[in-house]
């Protein structure tokens, strides 16, 4: 008889690889394109995530086909991937990406509730609604890109590279984390109010946009990459339906 408890370690020890972040992660890069393609016809006039707008404008330096350049910049990477972590395709688990996104929705529905419910308590206001001048097609695109680009830069990048820097300023690791968590989330609400088209400044607003930004990094130290892209996707998603 199967134990539970062996089968819950299992997923959990899987489901945070690298393998699994990067083959749970294309559908979000893959239908957010679609959706920016189909809600957006005019390619002059589109609007994107600014993070995706960041690594496109360093594609442009290589030449003008930038969505090309990164569909082939993220192939090359799932080749080195899938050859890093070869010796685990065998026990891929395709079932797996239901729970992983079943598990996300759970996340992001606890954030939605506990967060928003925060705040109210404690500034009497309600936070974050969607941009009404966009269609819906248009800010389910946003959701799924803001899942995807907001996590590749704002977990992958910056909090990784932060409790690289740590280490060497802590003794111990929990420490170390701890603190790039932390700073990482100040920095992730702070850039939403710059340049001219960041949102005008209000300590609710940050106060919700740290906490979230709190909650995903967590979720990427403890879970993964994909699991925070997903948990950010939905929650983004569950704006746009009820809010």
């Amino acid at each position: 008889m199967r134990n539970p408890a062996n089968s819950v370690k299992r997923y959990l020890n899987s489901t945070s690889t690298l393998l699994y972040s990067y083959l749970i992660s294309l559908p979000l890069l893959l239908l957010y394109e679609v959706l920016i393609f189909v809600s957006q016809p005019d390619a002059s006039q589109v609007v994107r995530i600014s993070v995706d707008v960041w690594i496109k404008s360093l594609f442009a330096q290589f030449g003008n086909d930038v969505l090309s350049i990164t569909l082939i910049v993220v192939a090359l990477l799932g080749i080195l991937i899938l050859y890093r972590e070869r010796d685990k395709l065998g026990s891929l688990n395709f079932s797996y990406f239901f729970v992983m996104v079943g598990e996300a929705m759970i996340y992001a529905y606890l954030l939605a509730l506990i967060i928003s419910q925060t705040l109210e308590a404690l500034l009497q206001m309600v936070q974050v609604s969607p941009v009404e001048s966009l269609t819906t097609m248009q800010q389910l695109a946003l959701s799924l890109g803001a899942g995807l680009y907001e996590e590749l830069f704002f977990r992958v990048i910056l909090v990784s590279l932060l409790i690289f820097v740590f280490k060497y300023l802590f003794s111990k690791k929990w420490m170390a984390i701890t603190a790039a968590v932390l700073l990482a989330a100040a920095i992730f609400s702070w850039v939403h109010y710059i340049g001219v088209m960041g949102d005008p400044f209000t300590m609710g607003s940050f106060l919700f946009r740290f906490l979230f930004g709190l909650a995903l990094n967590g979720i990427y130290v403890w879970r993964g990459f994909g699991m925070a892209a997903w948990t950010h996707a939905l929650y983004d998603i569950m704006v746009v339906a009820f809010l």
